[in-house]
């Protein structure tokens, strides 16, 4: 039931119902999350199951990225019309699906295919996932349904992630894919019990839908998702090395490290739910600036063991804190068609994920070390910054 039919006469939903309903959401994002970072752990193992070298096996992850990224517009775009209810258990029927296939391909080409259809809900589902969230509470409330939503995402990289890949190395990795099918039939069964059925949006179309990129607020909200948050990924896709060639540690200790960064997103996406309600531009200015700073610390320091478990946490942290914000603001800033907006916000992510992976490749490659990648993650953070500055001066200008 959403805010507008509770403003018409009907009873709005209990807080537990709402609860409930938010668990829902973040159970698919359980799910999406385990199958997008465990491959990585795995990809030994499937380089080895479909007879291809570990650095084309990788290619298997780009192709679910480019799913995100192909499939937030275009699904969104072909369910302009439907409810936001049976998009959301459309978009969880299709994930379902691909990891089901993604089961039985025994070649490279097949997971390849495969793994593009699983990829293709991922960004539509988290942006019609917190449109129903916010729709649930009040306004002042927003930020922590949004935030409670991605924390299956989160809560993904400390149990969903280790889980898989353990099962995946002992039994085989194919069984990745099965638990996740698994984690996509249960959300499916929970979106129906517990998600209140909602009619089509009044006006609802594609062309209302695709007006949202008109706007130069939202284009100026995912670059800073774009540029801002490269630098979180600059230093996650090479934490591994940074550890044991910077920090020293053994490798067999990457394990707690990496459930160390996963616990520091789960407390960051917390707080930053908290952040986004209080101030939504407030937060992002706060946040990227706190990056930033960050980024340069663990550049610093991370040659200190103790100081590079500190700094892995925390910037795990920073970076799942900027997202509910972003999520909130492509929601202020698209009124009317704000599903494709917002679903857009994980296409921009995984963006980011390929822009930090390549600066921080790059810089490695020019012979600078692996704390390079932190300190250019660094310098995107605050052309982010200056991006959503210059977002906020617009705003104050009454332009759109």
């Amino acid at each position: 039931m959403s805010l507008l039919k509770s403003q018409r006469g009907h009873t709005p939903p209990s807080p537990n119902a709402v609860a409930w309903a938010i668990l829902a959401l973040a159970i698919g994002g359980f799910g999406i999350g385990t199958t997008e970072f465990a491959m990585m752990g795995l990809l030994p193992n499937v380089a080895e199951g479909v007879g291809v070298s570990v650095p084309t096996a990788g290619h298997v992850i780009s192709a679910y990225a480019l799913g995100v990224v192909v499939g937030a517009p275009l699904l969104v775009a072909i369910g302009a019309k439907m409810a936001r209810k049976t998009l959301a258990l459309g978009l969880m029927g299709l994930f379902t699906v691909g990891n089901l296939l993604s089961v039985f391909a025994h070649d490279y080409t097949t997971l390849l295919v495969t793994r593009f259809i699983a990829g293709l809900p991922h960004g539509a589902f988290f942006g019609v996932a917190a449109v129903l969230a916010a729709s649930l509470v009040a306004p002042s409330k927003r930020g922590r349904a949004i935030s409670m939503v991605m924390m299956g995402l989160s809560i993904a990289n400390v149990l969903g992630v280790p889980l898989a890949t353990y099962v995946g190395q002992q039994f085989g990795w194919r069984w990745l894919f099965v638990l996740v099918a698994i984690i996509g039939v249960i959300t499916m069964v929970c979106i129906t019990a517990f998600i209140p059925t909602q009619g089509v949006q009044p006006g609802a179309s594609l062309r209302k839908e695709l007006g949202a990129l008109r706007r130069g607020q939202v284009w100026l909200t995912l670059l800073v998702g774009v540029v801002g948050f490269g630098g979180f990924f600059a230093v996650y896709t090479y934490v591994a090395n940074t550890m044991t060639d910077v920090a020293g540690f053994d490798s067999g200790f990457l394990p707690v490290i990496v459930g160390l960064y996963g616990v520091g997103m789960v407390v960051g996406n917390y707080i930053g739910g908290r952040l986004a309600d209080w101030s939504v531009m407030g937060s992002i200015y706060a946040v990227m600036a706190f990056i930033a700073a960050m980024l340069v610390l663990y550049a610093a320091s991370v040659h200190i063991q103790w100081m590079a478990l500190l700094m892995i946490f925390v910037i795990g942290a920073s970076g799942a804190m900027l997202i509910p914000s972003l999520q909130t603001r492509l929601l202020d800033v698209s009124p009317g068609a704000p599903t494709l907006a917002s679903s857009l916000n994980h296409s921009a992510l995984n963006m980011a994920n390929a822009l930090g992976a390549f600066v921080g490749g790059l810089v490695i490659t020019w012979g600078w070390g692996y704390t390079a990648p932190a300190l250019v993650g660094a310098v995107l953070a605050v052309l982010g910054l200056g991006i959503a500055l210059l977002s906020g001066l617009l705003d104050k200008a009454g332009k759109n």
